[in-house]
């Protein structure tokens, strides 16, 4: 049996995540994830891959607010309103290729964020109005959208992959270094790579595109430093399609609704090659 044992959000894209019990499917992914996001003085999205102090930040939703607060509690927190409903100036930003409508949260905030990060950032919110296109080739709809996560809605490991992996690693890792918004118990190690159509509880998506990984699985989540080449190079001697080196699924879903930790996964449609 195939059962969904932990679902994540990562509200501000790049920080920490915030585990779940429950959470809302939105046409652009999990309500709140991947909203909010650190641009520099150009508009270009700040990541993990250049600055992996970025995950010692930690989102928690209190209430109608999200709060940020740092591993060092003498550095402060911010909070600030979920629903950023008042009128803002539309200004565009850059997440890879993609030029996104977005408005700065405030400015307060955005100094608190430059001050502990040593240059000037600013947190920017992605409104309902501003639109973000899945890349064609993959998706299933042309109306298929998403926040400001890599490319797709969502991210779907298996427990079992993660299990495999670290039984080839000196030093073995946590589910958090790959930033899944989905992980299920049950199964073989890798199959979801293979998934094309299937359901969460009573919710529809389908797999589009097994996730290439990059430097990021390389941070280590405690302390917010690179900490060697792994699980990075152990994943690229047996999980590498191309240049790519993978490990998970890219999701998009067919339908909106509510997930809890403890629906079954089915599987209606695999692909026959990855």
């Amino acid at each position: 049996m195939l059962q969904l044992s932990e679902i994540w959000i990562y509200p501000v894209k790049s920080l920490a995540g915030i585990p779940l019990e429950e959470s809302k499917v939105t046409k652009r992914g999990l309500e709140y994830d991947r909203r909010w996001m650190l641009v520099d003085e150009k508009g270009v999205f700040v990541t993990q891959r250049k600055y992996p102090e970025l995950v010692l930040f930690e989102p928690k939703i209190e209430g109608t607010f999200l709060s940020i607060y740092h591993k060092d509690i003498s550095k402060g927190s911010v909070r600030f309103p979920l629903s950023q409903k008042e009128e803002r100036l539309l200004t565009e930003v850059m997440v890879w290729e993609d030029a996104v409508q977005a408005v700065e949260v405030d400015e307060e905030v955005s100094a608190w964020f430059s001050g502990i990060l040593g240059f000037k950032v600013r947190l920017v919110y992605m409104p309902e109005e501003s639109e973000r296109k899945v890349d064609p080739d993959y998706s299933i709809s042309p109306d298929d959208i998403t926040s400001f996560s890599d490319g797709f809605p969502f991210l779907l490991i298996g427990k079992s992959s993660l299990d495999d992996l670290n039984s080839r690693l000196e030093e073995a890792v946590s589910i958090r270094r790959f930033r899944p918004n989905f992980v299920f118990t049950g199964g073989e190690a890798y199959e979801e790579e293979k998934w094309r159509e299937f359901t969460i509880g009573t919710l529809p998506f389908y797999g589009v595109k097994p996730c290439g990984r990059c430097v990021m699985t390389t941070v280590d989540p405690e302390k917010g430093v690179f900490s060697g080449k792994d699980p990075l190079y152990t994943l690229s001697t047996y999980k590498k399609v191309g240049n790519k080196v993978i490990f998970g699924q890219n999701v998009i879903a067919a339908q909106e609704g509510l997930l809890q930790i403890g629906d079954i996964v089915n599987i209606q449609k695999k692909n026959p090659v990855v």
